[in-house]
């Protein structure tokens, strides 16, 4: 492994952190100044760079900061950690605008700063090996074994002109799949054109599909090639082919049959060579019985059909995908890529993508664009995913007013109890907290959900600590003590939850 660089003029910060890293057999290579980090940088080989950066914030000839920046234009995926005084902190927390990992505040707590540099050192492999599959893979990406039996399909037809049929739910990737389809097959030379007939207005698809000729109807004032011309030699992907209109599918089946057809306003047969891949998100079998879709076409298109999973059913493919839509991004926008936390991918896995890998791509880009910092944790991802409604504080719970004297006690020690006087333990047990969590825990089970006892725990953890947080008006040290925790496992577990 490559070693941890720590810059700081403090030659007594660098000891300490130097024999508690190697302790934890990290290697480590220490620097007085950022002018010498700078230098070392421009003579180091690839494999003999830093794997993470551990900066002080204030040094004599040049800043962590400014370090940060100059580091980040020619190593844009090196982790970098600051670490700052108190006084310091809000330089420190502009510091991720410029792409830093994390700061340390001074005086540390010494396991506190090996955990967050060994978390570093966990995301920049992880994410090397992530770069790596990327690299391999930049076709279609899974390794569900849902995807596998597409991928293996795929390799079966590679060598067949045979019509296919995709079927699988809005933003699955269909085309994706048609595209792969094209790509492998003898036809991979041709074009490759796709149509949405469910996009197109049905007074213009069947021009669009067969083409016109001049003066074919108002406004045509030259002859126009259609998509089955347009693809001759290659193949045309005809996606959502349950909206076509009924009256163009008697025409879409005498091209199948025959490979000819009339441009629209023509008298002169043209024959296309294409072979045809079609994609529904529908039911085309009950089309066919309700009588919106001809049973004929139906079995001519239906030769090979492909099943495309939704995304919840592959919930092993989520951080892959995400990695890759997140350095896709960033490349479309020219910025650092993001990285995300293992807790940011756990509630992706939890959320069931009603717009499948579609949704997810347009998730990274907003995160790309809206996520402040390098690293996106949970507090980052957008509404729709639920983590902000699960970190909020629980609703207060109506409970009448009740007035009993147990014997022993004055009629004055009996007063109404009001729901602010009971306890959240009390108020948890009123509504029988116990019996939801187990209610909740067999739904997740049962939808073959992963990750249940960190998902799970990470929202218990959540409720306790902003329950004992906004009992002591946000005084940290107070709450640990209420809760019986101590004050660095509390600091530890705001971050974790991304509570900040």
């Amino acid at each position: 492994m490559k070693p941890i660089w720590i810059v700081d003029d403090d030659q007594s910060i660098r000891f300490v952190l130097e024999k508690a890293l190697l302790r934890e057999h990290l290697p480590t290579r220490s620097f007085s100044n950022s002018r010498d980090v700078l230098s070392a940088l421009n003579t180091a080989a690839d494999d003999e760079g830093p794997q993470i950066l551990v900066s002080d914030i204030r040094m004599p000839g040049g800043s962590g900061l400014e370090l940060l920046e100059k580091v980040k234009a020619k190593h844009p995926g090196l982790p970098v950690i600051i670490m700052t005084a108190f006084s310091d902190l809000d330089s420190a927390v502009s510091a991720f605008q410029g792409g830093a990992f994390e700061y340390l505040p001074k005086p540390f707590d010494l396991p506190k700063a090996v955990e967050l540099i060994r978390r570093a050192v966990e995301e920049s492999q992880r994410e090397e090996v992530a770069e790596e599959r990327m690299g391999e893979t930049p076709e279609m990406l899974g390794q569900a074994p849902a995807m596998q039996d597409v991928f293996r399909a795929i390799g079966r037809l590679s060598q067949s002109n045979v019509t296919v049929m995709i079927t699988g739910e809005s933003g699955s990737g269909k085309e994706l799949v048609a595209r792969a389809l094209h790509k492998h097959s003898p036809r991979a030379n041709g074009p490759f054109v796709a149509i949405n007939t469910a996009a197109i207005p049905k007074d213009l698809l069947e021009s669009e599909l067969f083409g016109h000729e001049r003066g074919a109807f108002t406004g045509a004032q030259t002859m126009r090639r259609g998509r089955f011309e347009q693809a001759d030699g290659g193949t045309l992907f005809l996606d959502e082919i349950g909206d076509m209109p009924f009256e163009l599918q008697t025409r879409l089946l005498r091209v199948l049959s025959d490979g000819h057809f009339y441009r629209v306003g023509g008298h002169s047969a043209v024959k296309a060579n294409v072979r045809v891949i079609a994609a529904t998100h529908q039911d085309l079998e009950q089309r066919v019985k309700d009588g919106v879709f001809r049973e004929d076409l139906f079995h001519r298109l239906n030769v090979i059909r492909l099943r495309l999973p939704a995304l919840r059913e592959r919930l092993e493919d989520i951080a892959m995908l995400t990695r890759h839509f997140l350095q896709q991004s960033a490349q479309q926008l020219g910025v650092d890529p993001k990285r995300i936390s293992d807790a940011s991918l756990s509630w992706l896995e939890q959320f069931q993508f009603p717009g499948n890998v579609r949704q997810l791509e347009n998730i990274c880009h907003w995160l790309t664009v809206m996520a402040p910092a390098q690293v996106i944790e949970p507090k980052d991802l957008p509404p729709e995913v639920g983590v902000l409604q699960a970190h909020a504080v629980p609703p207060r719970i109506a409970i009448p007013e009740v007035s009993v004297a147990p014997q022993g006690f004055s009629d004055a020690e009996s007063r109404p109890v009001s729901v602010g006087q009971v306890t959240p333990l009390l108020i948890g047990a009123a509504v029988g907290w116990e019996s939801e969590l187990e209610a909740e825990a067999t739904t997740l089970l049962s939808a073959g959900q992963s990750n249940v006892w960190d998902a799970l725990t990470h929202r218990f953890e959540s409720r306790l600590i902003l329950a004992a947080l906004a009992n002591t008006k946000g005084r940290r040290i107070e709450a640990a003590q209420k809760l019986g925790i101590g004050r660095n496992t509390i600091t530890r577990k705001i971050q974790e939850l991304g509570l900040e």
